[in-house]
């Protein structure tokens, strides 16, 4: 349909820090072998798409050269996962005793991490970075947009503009999977939920 834009949301592949359970927003970290394998072996057509966005943060742009070769995405710092601050590269284990994560922790949504950001501002951040988005797609006549980027950004999306209401950590997406949203022209230029969304068709290993 010419009045429908689908957009779809991939999480990036998984890290060494995500495979030990560590908090990792704005570190640049690198892909495990197992996740770069499992990527390249993912069959999606670039000829599908006709708009390629990443964060500009390295596990982004590696998972986008992986699943597309040829490619070379706009990458948009405003997309990046939020900023952990001096929680960066630590596990729970690590973090357990330290009143700022207790603090947090217990309100996550308002508490802001010592270095690094509230919710609030994470999520007026991915805004700005949804807006530019939203603004290629008229500029481009984009009808096919596909975006690597991170949990919490894809998360935030989804609890916005999905007609199915979960609350934000009920929104489950593994490394390496995705969603499409499609919306209708005139409600994504507005702001309005979507009116669809399904789980990104893959085939190929599910490990990334």
């Amino acid at each position: 349909m010419d009045d429908v834009v689908a957009i779809t949301l991939f999480r990036h592949g998984l890290t060494e820090e995500n495979k030990r359970q560590a908090y990792v927003g704005w570190t640049d970290s690198v892909l495990t072998e197992e996740a770069r394998l499992a990527l390249s072996s993912i069959r999606l057509q670039a000829k599908d798409y006709d708009l390629f966005i990443s964060s500009d943060l390295n596990r982004c742009v590696t998972t986008m050269n992986l699943l597309f070769p040829n490619i070379k995405p706009i990458k948009l710092a405003e997309l990046r996962e939020m900023n952990f601050g001096i929680f960066e590269g630590k596990t729970y284990a690590d973090l357990k005793d330290d009143m700022n994560y207790q603090r947090w922790i217990n309100q996550p949504f308002k508490e802001v991490i010592p270095g690094g950001e509230s919710f609030q501002w994470f999520t007026y951040r991915v805004d700005k970075g949804w807006n530019r988005v939203v603004d290629m797609i008229f500029r481009n006549h984009a009808k096919n947009v596909f975006i690597v980027t991170h949990g919490g950004g894809i998360r935030y999306l989804l609890t916005r503009y999905s007609e199915e209401k979960k609350e934000f950590w009920d929104w489950k997406i593994e490394h390496g999977t995705g969603y499409v949203l499609k919306f209708r022209k005139t409600d994504l230029r507005r702001g309005e939920p979507c009116i669809s969304l399904q789980e990104v068709p893959l085939t190929g290993k599910r490990l990334g």
